[in-house]
């Protein structure tokens, strides 16, 4: 597994200068590492601070790239355009491709030469089209070129002492919204609020989808007595945070859920 290590920091280093990137999730963060590790200042790391991302997510991101010794670069994106709140199925598309278009944009004018993503061979099994247009405008995928999965990288992550190596998958805040439905900043926020609620009791791998008035809570199923211990509480903060429902989806935490009204 080291060897397949050497190989991501050989591809790397044949990139020169490179963006990458970084969520601070577990895949961003270990391409962030390996780039750190064969090219120093000359790898990057580029988050896009947006209402898709909680303050939390952000905040952690840049704990993270401080911990490897990455440097990283924050840009602002305050308002999300009209095809992304629309919340079509090809949200992400549109979504992915404006964001390829302003890291191509800062890659020009700060000289770097590749921009990299996080995407693993386990991202080729789901309804991914954020994906399509990171090839459209030519973003890298090293990591899913030379074969990573995602056991791979929580191993090798754990190997290089990375806080993220156990961190549970995560997804941009809209992903819990169900196509069709309008994205509002008020929605981004609740839902934010009401997953880190969740956290703060100890739990991990979760989603609050949200529909309107309901929030749908997902967690893996040996998590749900967690979950009934703390109802009391759980329900007076939902409730104030807005939502008159508060159910616990009995088939358990599934990364992609409302993407089974398409599949």
């Amino acid at each position: 597994m080291w060897d397949q290590y050497e190989r991501l920091k050989e591809a790397l280093a044949q990139m020169g200068r490179v963006l990458v990137a970084y969520s601070g999730g577990v895949d961003s963060a270990f391409l962030l590492k390996a780039a750190h590790d064969a090219l120093g200042a000359d790898a990057l790391g580029v988050f896009i601070a947006s209402p898709l991302a909680s303050v939390h997510e952000q905040q952690e991101a840049l704990d993270i790239a401080a911990a490897i010794g990455a440097r990283v670069e924050v840009l602002n994106q305050p308002d999300l355009s009209p095809d992304i709140l629309a919340n079509t199925p090809d949200r992400c598309y549109v979504c992915k491709a404006g964001i390829c278009a302003r890291l191509r944009a800062y890659a020009a004018a700060h000289g770097f030469r590749a921009i990299a993503d996080g995407s693993n061979v386990d991202d080729l099994g789901d309804y991914r089209p954020g994906q399509r247009a990171a090839r459209e405008c030519g973003m890298l995928s090293p990591l899913q070129d030379l074969g990573f999965t995602k056991a791979d990288i929580r191993t090798l992550s754990r190997e290089l002492s990375l806080p993220t190596w156990d961190k549970p998958s995560a997804a941009c805040l809209a992903s819990r919204i169900p196509y069709g439905t309008l994205i509002t900043a008020e929605a981004l926020k609740r839902i934010g609020e009401a997953e880190q609620l969740l956290k703060a009791l100890g739990l991990g791998q979760l989603r609050v989808r949200h529909h309107d008035t309901l929030a749908r809570i997902e967690v893996p199923t040996e998590d749900f007595e967690r979950v009934m211990r703390h109802r009391d509480q759980i329900v007076g903060r939902f409730r104030a945070l807005g939502y008159t429902y508060v159910t616990l989806d009995l088939s358990g935490f599934r990364s992609g859920s409302m993407n089974e009204v398409i599949n």
